[in-house]
């Protein structure tokens, strides 16, 4: 899945044309990652069809929230469920064969992973990745020292009084981020990701506000 740091991104782009209130919309944007801090799967928080797929179902998401897009906690959490989507659907497939669980590495060369060690190679570079788009998109992360603002319980997927877990971890891993050499992405890539995705997801919001 992509970073916290990607998620957040998008997010802060997206409201730059929205005009919500950021902090919440921030803490939406990381707020379904919670599940894997409590020990539990995916499927729930991410509105996935099963356990064995990363992909999540975004009209299952709207069948039950679409209404409460307003609020600007669940608009962060759509973001944050349709970065997902647009990053396994289509950016992931670019650099790592499903199938033959091959990675394409920045050399050219390939390398057959999966699971445990695939999980390696994403999360060393976003330890690099994080510096950047943080400097890129001159990130506000006043959420990771600041209380946590009044949120309403809208989301029933996951332990909304326990949003301070997902706050923690987060700030915890851009801490500790820090600069080495990247092994499979570089930060061109992942610009155009979130500057794609950003505008993907405006059009998608544009779609359903206006039906």
């Amino acid at each position: 899945m992509a970073s916290s740091m990607i998620h957040m991104a998008i997010a802060n782009e997206v409201n730059k044309k929205l005009h919500r209130n950021l902090d919440k919309m921030l803490i939406g944007s990381i707020a379904p990652d919670i599940s894997k801090h409590i020990g539990e799967t995916k499927k729930a928080s991410h509105f996935q069809k099963g356990d064995h797929t990363n992909i999540p179902q975004i009209d299952k998401f709207l069948d039950k929230y679409k209404d409460n897009l307003d609020d600007d906690f669940v608009m962060g959490y759509f973001i944050h469920l349709y970065t997902d989507y647009l990053w396994y659907k289509y950016f992931m497939t670019e650099i790592y064969n499903h199938s033959d669980h091959i990675i394409k590495k920045m050399d050219g060369t390939y390398v057959k992973c999966s699971g445990h060690m695939l999980s390696i190679y994403i999360y060393n570079d976003y330890t690099d990745m994080n510096i950047k788009i943080l400097e890129k998109y001159d990130l506000d992360l006043h959420i990771f020292y600041s209380d946590i603002p009044e949120i309403d319980n809208i989301i029933e997927e996951i332990p909304m009084k326990k949003l301070n877990i997902i706050i923690d971890a987060a700030s915890t891993i851009i801490k500790k981020s820090k600069e080495h050499k990247t092994m499979i992405f570089n930060i061109e890539q992942i610009e155009k990701f979130i500057d794609t995705s950003t505008e993907l997801i405006l059009s998608k919001l544009n779609e359903i506000l206006s039906e």
